[in-house]
Formats: structure tokens, C-alpha cells, sequence
């Protein structure tokens, strides 16, 4: 453990994508996915799961699944991110919220099954996704703080291929995976081209554009 305060682990946080492909000592991903049962999550549905890959047959099958040829072979950051020796793979649960709110104390918001409520379509923000969300961070928060590199992958591909390979049932959904590791110092920035937004570009005060006084 590095010790440090939250402050300096927040600030210590960044997305790895490029890993040593070193093993992590045994039982520390599972210790690190227990952090995230500590996540906020509406009417306390927990209504998120994780699958934990760290043999590397496990891992090379997640990446056929969710990559395909043609981007492995034009993918600078290949080769760092397959390195990676645990992916946490993220799920939610859309009916898991709408019977959590069709019980008596939750009823009256309107958002669970019908006949008494509208269902998922009934919900302003997805919530199930908003708690996912809330699990990848403190998974990321306390690979930091033990000196680990972290990133989210996002779920832009394979998502059926995946669900078949891990045994997924419906309704889950495929959210993301977090690949855990130690940063093997070659890391390639984010390739966005833009101005990142400063504090007073994001934190406004009373009102929309209201810089800090």
C-alpha cells in the first residue's frame, strides 16, 4: 500500500494502456473488486456484476471477442493493453431497478414494472449504468492506490460475442472492462486532439457559466 491520502490517489489516477504483462500478486484483483461494493447506487439495487479474467487463455479470448483483426494490426496501443494480466468485464441489469421500484417503499416513483409503473423507458438517466460507472471507479481508485495502472474499455464491439463466451444471460448488458496492471512506463496518451477543458470551464457556481467568484 502507498499510504497516501484520497486527494493524492485521486490526482494519482490515469488511464494505463500500456502494461508489463508482470502477474499481480495472488487474490489483489479480487480485493480490488471488493472495493466496489462500496459504490453508491440508486435504491440501493446493486444491480451491477462483475466477471474477473486473469488466466491469459481468459484474457485472449475477451480480446477476440471485442476487438477485431483490423484494429489489432492499426492499434498503436495493442500490444500494451493486451499485456495486461486481469480485465474486470462490468454488467448491469435494467430489471433489476424496475422490480427493485415496483416494492412497496419505491412504488410511487413510477419507475418500476408495469402495470404500476413505466418500466426501463420510464427512467430520465439510466441508473443501472450510472452505478456501473460508480463500481469501474473505485475499482480504478484502489489499483492506484496499491501502484497499479488501470483503464476503462468501453463497450463499443462484441458485446454478443462476449456474452456467449462468458455466459452472460439477458437482460444483462455488457458495460465495460477495467484491465488492471503495472504500467510498463510506455504509455500512449489519449489520442483526442482538443483543448482540455479548464476548472472554471467545468465548475460553474449558482448558474450555468457562473465562473468561481
Amino acid at each position: 500500500m502507498l499510504n497516501v491520502d484520497i486527494p493524492d490517489v485521486i490526482n494519482a489516477r490515469r488511464m494505463v494502456r500500456s502494461f508489463s504483462g508482470r502477474p499481480l500478486p495472488a487474490g489483489m484483483i479480487t480485493k480490488l473488486v471488493s472495493y466496489a461494493r462500496a459504490a453508491p447506487s440508486a435504491g440501493n439495487t446493486s444491480g451491477w456484476r462483475a466477471i474477473i479474467l486473469e488466466d491469459q487463455d481468459s484474457i485472449s479470448s475477451f480480446w477476440q471477442a471485442v476487438t477485431d483483426a483490423e484494429w489489432r494490426t492499426r492499434s498503436r496501443r495493442w500490444n500494451g493493453l493486451s499485456r495486461a494480466p486481469s480485465a474486470v468485464v462490468l454488467l448491469a441489469n435494467p430489471k433489476c431497478y424496475t422490480d427493485r421500484y415496483s416494492l412497496p417503499d419505491k412504488i410511487s416513483a413510477g419507475l418500476g414494472n408495469p402495470p404500476d409503473g413505466g418500466g426501463e423507458d420510464a427512467w430520465p438517466i439510466p441508473y443501472w449504468y450510472v452505478d456501473a460507472g460508480f463500481a469501474a471507479m473505485l475499482i480504478m481508485l484502489g489499483a492506484t492506490d496499491v501502484g497499479l495502472g488501470s483503464l476503462f474499455l468501453g463497450n463499443f464491439r462484441g458485446e454478443p460475442e462476449l456474452k456467449r463466451l462468458l455466459g452472460i444471460p439477458e437482460p444483462w448488458r455488457y458495460v465495460g472492462t477495467v484491465l488492471v496492471g503495472y504500467p510498463d512506463g510506455n504509455d500512449y496518451p489519449s489520442s483526442s486532439v482538443r483543448n482540455h477543458p479548464g476548472h472554471n470551464d467545468r465548475i460553474y457556481y449558482g448558474r450555468w457559466g457562473v465562473a468561481e467568484p
